[in-house]
């Protein structure tokens, strides 16, 4: 087997190699970070399978979770092909379907609402209608850029995403909130949810000044962050619908595999399912 050295040369044709692809910028991000880490791990040791499998045990010895590592897996698979050093790759850990998760994991509705109530009285307006937009209609936190004032005038959305093209709905109430705040805030054309600058909010001010409103709200900040709009929004839907096939167009998502996360129900929720069968006399 070829000699592997992880060099910046390397690192920087796999990460073109990957823009060529059409991974999505996020994707990248995230690839390219897995690989460094596993770089600084190895420090310059040509890269052997027993150094791989030792990485994964210590990933498994540092207690991350099965999905995390299994994620970092899948960076490290992805650029030993690119490499053609197919023998490099390491198993993923298998892991039985998980049938309810933990309360202290999910953003409850009542929970949300407190974070609207703390934003709207800190006088955040913005924020507030930031977790309504992520919340209401179910969209990642990187497509937010796609709620412009035209879109918000028609009702639609057009998303582009992970190479997929789809239509997001925004509902009256959400639609008359959004297009009262760009005339507020002058907003005529493009993107609504801006900077002074003009430039679209990012995912890492987002994600501060939602830990921002934990205190005030009284929510766990380990339960707040964008991505768990996203579940609640789909688990209401879920609830109200029933369809888990059209909640996963919904979502974006290519597998109803991956919808199936969104809507297990909690630990709490499933044990009272259990004692509502009554099979114990």
């Amino acid at each position: 087997m070829t000699e592997l050295f992880i060099t910046d040369t390397i690192i920087e044709d796999y990460k073109r190699n990957l823009k060529l692809e059409e991974k999505s910028a996020n994707t990248i991000e995230k690839y390219i970070r897995d690989v460094k880490a596993f770089r600084e791990y190895a420090k310059n040791q040509s890269i052997i399978k027993e150094l791989v499998i030792e990485y994964k045990e210590k990933l498994i010895s540092d207690e991350y979770a099965v999905r995390s590592i299994n994620s970092i897996i899948a960076s490290l698979n992805s650029f030993f092909s690119f490499a053609n050093l197919e023998g490099l790759k390491p198993k993923t850990i298998k892991e039985q379907r998980q049938i309810f998760c933990p309360e202290e994991k999910e953003l409850t509705k009542e929970e949300y609402n407190r974070l609207l109530n703390a934003a709207e009285s800190n006088g955040n307006k913005r924020l507030n209608l930031i977790l309504q937009t992520i919340c209401g209609t179910g969209i990642r936190v990187s497509e937010l850029q796609f709620i412009t004032v035209d879109a918000v005038k028609r009702s639609e959305a057009i998303v582009f995403c992970k190479g997929k093209r789809r239509s997001v709905f925004i509902v009256k109430a959400l639609q008359r909130k959004l297009l009262r705040y760009a005339t507020e805030q002058n907003i005529k054309s493009g993107c609504i949810f801006i900077t002074r600058t003009g430039k679209p909010v990012s995912r890492t001010n987002i994600w501060r000044d939602m830990k921002n409103l934990c205190k005030e709200a009284h929510v766990n900040p380990d339960k707040v962050f964008p991505h768990n709009l996203r579940h609640l929004f789909a688990r209401v839907f879920y609830g109200i619908e029933k369809d888990i096939a059209k909640l996963a167009d919904i979502l974006g998502h290519s597998s109803i595999n991956t919808t199936r996360i969104y809507i297990i129900s909690t630990g709490t929720e499933h044990r009272q399912r259990m004692e509502n069968m009554c099979l114990i006399i």
